[in-house]
């Protein structure tokens, strides 16, 4: 059994919760139990954040290659691990191997693209406001970051805030989700304790949302509580950390939108789509959510979705023939059903196909005539289900598109510089062209200016004149 079963990882050392309590982990698949965790509350984040409060200092005076380092050497250690994270992956949040596998893989390149961030200029010299003065402006370490972390990808959005956050001098307190505690919290711990990370600096503190991640929010001593979830929980975290005004950084949802336009290849855009909605059950904040169809190719296009959605094998991911998993729990599964699919078809929307469900196990859906003002098509899913609205126009597409907030859209048309034209109004921040998903490099991830602060001193070379009544 590992150490770190049923146990937070405070000041280097693994240790039960306060009050004793724990909780249990069960695979996804087949609710079987793989392991517990410690029920953390108030008085274990006090003591994480304490920790943390003391380490972070003499973490920051590290030479940069030392930190580099050891950020490094957490990559290592995951690596030769990668079998054991990618099954603990696929067991606790339903996700097939190839997701798994790519999870643990994105990690590793999060981890190696921060560490180089130790080594990155601190600084550089401003104009001076004087003559002989110096000016010199300086990035520093907030000091101590909270993470707090959703189900969906437990490690790999663990290590985006984690890992620049330590190869830039700060500490970490890291909430991961209750459903997915071992592979992105207690076997992360194990692993940045094995690379020899110093006591303190990088701590882990399981537990529910309203017990452990609102009192990590609403600590004094965490400068940057960055979180990544729901909108409505990202309110409630942002809400928390402004009373002592403090920074948040928050990666919420979005109704994302996939465009198919009169002069799209119908068949590769089906492709895209069926990935963009179905993989990983639908379950990422970068899923498709409305398909929004010019009436040209409307009907090829449904055809085409929907041979590709009665094609894709639904089961237990242990299994190789298997394209999806089971959907995170119940609470989510309703969610989709009862709130979502159910009331849209109550209120005119066409099931083409799918619908159903055998416990977590959600067949992939084909939704029609989905009108703006159906569930379908203003909530963000987060389960197998394409729902699809009719246009007659470009222009109409695009005002559909801005209607919603969404972290990624897309278009796909015949012609790029058209698709380029379209993207070019869009709101949302992301948006790709004849494709869909994440952006292309971890990279675009890593920005200094979230885990470090702008520090300006001025030094006076010389002497000045200041008027009689200073001397």
């Amino acid at each position: 059994m590992r150490i770190s079963n049923g146990r937070h990882y405070i000041d280097g050392d693994f240790v039960v919760s306060a009050s004793g309590a724990t909780g249990v982990v069960e695979e996804k698949a087949t609710n079987a139990e793989i392991g517990s965790y410690a029920l953390g509350d108030e008085k274990d984040v006090r003591l994480a954040v304490a920790a943390a409060v003391a380490a972070q200092p003499a973490w920051a005076a590290l030479l940069p290659a030392e930190r580099a380092g050891l950020v490094r050497e957490i990559a290592r250690r995951i690596e030769a691990r990668a079998d054991e994270f990618t099954e603990l992956l696929m067991r606790e949040t339903g996700g097939v191997a190839t997701k798994a596998r790519g999870e643990v893989g994105a990690a590793l390149s999060r981890l190696n693209i921060s560490a180089s961030l130790a080594a990155m200029a601190r600084g550089d010299v401003q104009p001076s406001p004087k003559p002989g003065k110096l000016a010199l402006l300086e990035r520093i370490p907030l000091g101590v970051v909270g993470v707090i972390t959703p189900w969906n990808f437990p490690l790999v959005l663990a290590m985006r805030a984690m890992a620049p956050a330590l190869a830039t001098g700060n500490a970490v307190v890291l909430k991961p989700a209750e459903l997915t505690p071992i592979a992105g919290g207690q076997l992360l711990a194990e692993v940045c304790h094995e690379a020899g990370l110093p006591p303190g600096v990088f701590n882990v503190v399981t537990g529910l949302g309203p017990d452990a991640g609102e009192p990590l929010a609403a600590h004094p001593d965490v400068a940057l509580v960055h979180f990544t979830g729901s909108n409505e929980i990202g309110v409630r975290v942002a809400g928390i950390a402004s009373r002592t005004l403090r920074r948040t950084s928050l990666e919420l949802g979005g109704d994302n939108a996939f465009v198919v336009l009169d002069d799209a290849d119908v068949e590769a855009a089906a492709t895209c789509g069926a990935w963009s909605s179905f993989d990983f059950q639908g379950q990422t904040c970068i899923t498709s959510s409305r398909h929004i169809v010019h009436r040209d190719v409307a009907e090829a296009y449904v055809a085409a979705l929907t041979r590709r959605a009665r094609q894709i094998v639904v089961g237990d991911p242990m299994r190789t023939d298997v394209h999806l998993g089971p959907l995170i729990s119940a609470v989510q599964r309703d969610r989709v059903h009862e709130k979502i699919v159910r009331p849209s078809i109550d209120a005119g929307a066409h099931l083409v196909t799918g619908g159903t469900y055998d416990g977590l196990f959600y067949q992939p859906t084909v939704l029609t005539e989905v009108t703006p003002d159906m569930p379908a098509f203003t909530e963000e899913i987060f389960g197998p289900v394409a729902p699809v609205t009719v246009v007659d126009t470009e222009e109409e597409a695009l005002a559909l598109v801005n209607r919603c907030q969404a972290l990624v859209n897309a278009v796909y048309t015949g012609d790029p510089m058209r698709g380029l034209a379209f993207a070019q109004r869009v709101f949302s921040k992301n948006v790709h062209v004849n494709d869909a998903g994440p952006r292309p490099t971890d990279a675009d991830d890593v920005d200094l200016d979230e885990f470090t602060t702008r520090r300006w001193i001025g030094i006076q070379r010389n002497a000045l004149s200041y008027p009689d009544w200073a001397k």
